[in-house]
């Protein structure tokens, strides 16, 4: 029966992209042993617009404990049924022994390769106290239209970072 239902969930799958979602991963830094979570999301707001935003908490070994609270808006220009460019603008605000506020902007593609595959990938620039530009890939495995989970993995100059969760989609 499960597979059925897998296999139902598969073959129903709508291509199209959605913007809708919220999601919830675990994070882990290289750097310092760092680790924790991170709740965001996306809403399609109207056209090709969309609000974006994320709370992350880290902690590190070396005591040190972060929030990363991230808050912005982001386009999206459709290239075909499965396939978009995106980009966003986000101001975030950092707390930890050192609090910062900035800017972050990326731009990307995301898309399927399978009808229950999706990859993406974004070059990101944060504008901090120290700058740094890295690159994101992700992909994500559909179980369902509302549910599919996966991984991300940025290379920074500072650190690189693994993401694994999952995101549960709404229209």
């Amino acid at each position: 029966m499960l597979a059925a239902g897998i296999a139902n969930g598969q073959a129903t799958r709508d291509t199209a992209m959605n913007y809708n979602f919220a999601e919830f991963r675990y994070v882990d830094v290289d750097v310092a042993g760092g680790d924790g979570f991170k709740l965001g999301g996306s809403y399609h707001v109207n056209n090709n617009w969309l609000v974006v935003g994320s709370l992350t908490t880290l902690s590190y070994d070396n005591n040190l404990d972060a929030r990363w609270i991230e808050v912005g808006a982001g386009y999206v220009w459709p290239m075909q049924d499965n396939w978009d460019i995106v980009a966003s603008a986000r101001y975030v605000n950092i707390s930890d022994d050192f609090d910062d506020d900035g800017i972050a902007l990326e731009g990307g593609l995301r898309g399927f390769l399978a009808p229950q595959f999706e990859i993406r990938g974004s070059l990101n620039y944060l504008a901090l106290d120290d700058s740094d530009t890295f690159l994101e890939f992700g992909g994500d495995y559909y179980f369902t239209d509302e549910f599919a989970a996966g991984l991300t993995l940025e290379f920074a100059g500072d650190a690189d970072v693994l993401t694994i969760g999952a995101r549960w989609f709404f229209r």
